[in-house]
């Protein structure tokens, strides 16, 4: 792939605790924010970057852009915190930036968190209807008035895309979609849709060059995700050196919020391991 950049756009950035910096890449649509089910735990033991990519959150930008144009605003973001080495977390089309920076920058990427993504994007997702919109819209408005109304998401919630995108109806996975998700919509610009619409009605397909990604790397995937399927997360793993995969039964796209203490334990896990890094470099334990 052939990088060419439009103008270098000064992403809002959200930046928390000490230590080994971790890039935190957000999907589509959403927002560094939606990542606080990593950052607020990682953010103990290390730096966690979670910036708003570029037409997303409060990263402004009306004009076309091309996919590419987010790795050159995040080659700037690094270059301009002095980051010279870093892990990588991505979910969804974050995931898939993430391995194109590991691919364009390998001496810059230490190791990849990959949640939710492939490097060729595979999904199984039933076509939409009116009353699905409907009811997604109307039941994430009231979960911003209270997450924990069963009523909501017994009537509404299991009736909406919501269904699709998680299989744990529980109070805590609606309280991230009101805190997170619903702001992280409102925010993305049109342009940001059509990059991305762009990027995959082209065939976008990596999985030929991850054999040149050498760092180690962590998948995760949820068993019923209909966006990006598990079969394509796998395969993604399979293609990689030095990686390891998790697939969560009874979980869907937006698995973290389902299960967000067993995905933090796996990757605190993962961290905490000897795959080809040792933990003085990742700046684990070591009061850096």
């Amino acid at each position: 792939m052939s990088y060419s950049y439009s103008e270098i756009v000064n992403l809002n950035t959200e930046i928390k605790g000490q230590g080994y910096p971790i890039l935190c890449l957000h999907g589509h649509p959403g927002s560094g924010s939606s990542l606080s089910v990593f950052t607020n735990q990682l953010s103990t033991r290390f730096q966690t970057i979670a910036p708003d990519l570029r037409g997303y959150g409060k990263s402004k930008f009306k004009d076309n852009f091309l996919m590419t144009d987010h790795l050159g605003d995040l080659e700037a973001l690094l270059d301009k915190l002095k980051v010279e080495k870093c892990l990588v977390l991505g979910w969804s089309l974050g995931g898939i930036l993430a391995m194109e920076l590991a691919l364009k920058l390998p001496q810059r990427v230490s190791g990849l968190i990959l949640i939710a993504t492939a490097a060729k994007p595979r999904g199984s997702h039933p076509p939409i209807s009116w009353q699905d919109n409907l009811f997604t819209g109307i039941a994430g408005l009231i979960a911003c008035i209270n997450s924990n109304w069963r009523w909501n998401i017994e009537i509404f919630g299991k009736r909406s895309l919501f269904r699709y995108l998680i299989q744990q109806h529980t109070t805590t996975a609606y309280h991230y979609i009101a805190s997170s998700a619903v702001s992280a919509y409102l925010q993305t610009s049109p342009a940001a849709t059509r990059a991305l619409m762009t990027a995959i009605k082209s065939g976008y397909n990596r999985v030929p060059d991850l054999e040149l990604i050498t760092c180690p790397s962590l998948i995760l995937a949820g068993e019923q995700d209909r966006h990006i399927t598990s079969a394509s997360s796998l395969e993604t793993a399979q293609h990689l050196n030095n990686s390891q995969w998790l697939c969560y039964p009874n979980t869907a796209h937006l698995f973290p919020w389902e299960i967000p203490h067993q995905v933090m334990s796996d990757i605190e896990d993962w961290l905490g391991g000897e795959w080809g890094v040792g933990n003085r470099e990742w700046g684990i334990g070591s009061g850096e």
